[in-house]
C-alpha cells in the first residue's frame, strides 16, 4: 500500500509538467532584434526513496533562428519528461515543434508549423499535426504588445483506449496573445488558444496559459507558469479540464 501510494505521489508531481495538449508557442517565441541564432533551456530531476524508488526527469529546449532585417524566423521547441518506479516506466511526455514564421507585412507574418507529440497521462500515444496561417501584429508598444491568429490544422491522433484508436481530422487553431514588459527585467505572455474541429464545432479544445518571467542574472531566469486546459472530447478516459501551477527556471543560450 506504502508503495502504491509512493508511485501515486510521483505521477502527481509529474503531471504538473506533463499534462499539456496544447503547445504554446509564445512562450517560446523570444523578443530580440538579434540576428542569427538565440535559445533556452531548462531542466529539473528528482529522486524520491522511502518503501520504493521514484525517478523523474524533465527538460525542455527551445532554439531560434532569425535571418536579416527580420523577414524569416525558424522555431525549433523540444521538451521531453520521464518518469520510473520500481524499475518500471510508468508515464512519459515527449514533444517536438517546427515553427517557420515569415513576414508579409508590418503587421502580417504567415506561419508554417509542424508537430509530433505523444502524453500517456492524457491517453495520446502520439499526436501529428501540420498546420499554416496568417498571424496579426494588432498593438505594438514599447511595453505591451498583443497579437491574434488563426490556422488550418491537420492532426492525426492515436488514442490509447481499451484498443489504440486512430483519428485524422482538420481543425481550426486560433490565437490571442499579448507580452507585456513591466519593467525591463519582467515579462509577463498570456495567450488563450481555440481548437474547434472543422466538421463538428461542438468538439473543440481551448487553452489558457500566463507566464511570468523574473531575471535573476543576464542568462538566468525565475518563472511561474499557470496553464488552464478544457478538451470536450479528451482521448481515452483523460478528464475534460486540466489545470497546473509550476515553477522553474530558464537559461537563455
Amino acid at each position: 500500500m506504502r508503495c502504491n501510494a509512493a508511485v501515486l505521489l510521483g505521477i502527481l508531481c509529474f503531471c504538473f509538467k506533463a499534462d499539456a495538449q496544447i503547445v504554446n508557442v509564445e512562450n517560446a517565441r523570444m523578443q530580440s532584434d538579434t540576428v542569427g541564432w538565440l535559445g533556452s533551456a531548462g531542466a529539473s530531476l528528482s529522486v524520491i526513496k522511502n518503501t520504493t524508488q521514484i525517478f523523474s526527469i524533465g527538460t525542455e529546449a527551445h532554439v531560434q533562428y532569425k535571418t536579416k532585417n527580420n523577414q524569416s524566423i525558424w522555431l525549433l521547441l523540444g521538451d521531453f519528461n520521464f518518469l520510473k518506479a520500481q524499475n518500471k516506466r510508468f508515464v512519459s511526455d515527449d514533444l517536438f515543434h517546427l515553427r517557420y514564421n515569415k513576414k508579409i507585412s508590418k503587421r502580417i507574418r504567415w506561419e508554417a508549423f509542424t508537430q509530433y507529440q505523444n502524453n500517456n497521462i492524457m491517453n495520446v500515444a502520439s499526436r501529428f499535426l501540420v498546420g499554416t496561417g496568417p498571424r496579426f501584429k494588432l498593438v505594438e508598444l514599447s511595453s505591451f504588445k498583443f497579437y491574434a491568429a488563426t490556422l488550418l490544422m491537420l492532426e492525426r491522433e492515436n488514442e490509447i483506449a481499451t484498443s489504440e484508436t486512430l483519428h485524422q481530422d482538420l481543425r481550426n487553431s486560433s490565437y490571442f496573445s499579448f507580452t507585456w514588459f513591466p519593467k525591463d527585467y519582467i515579462t509577463m505572455i498570456g495567450t488563450t488558444y481555440i481548437q474547434p474541429k472543422l466538421d463538428k464545432i461542438s468538439d473543440y479544445r481551448i487553452l489558457n496559459q500566463l507566464l511570468l518571467k523574473i531575471k535573476a542574472t543576464k542568462r538566468f531566469s525565475l518563472s511561474l507558469k499557470w496553464n488552464y486546459l478544457f478538451d470536450s472530447f479528451p482521448a481515452g478516459t483523460a478528464p475534460n479540464t486540466s489545470y497546473n501551477f509550476t515553477t522553474g527556471f530558464l537559461v537563455d543560450m
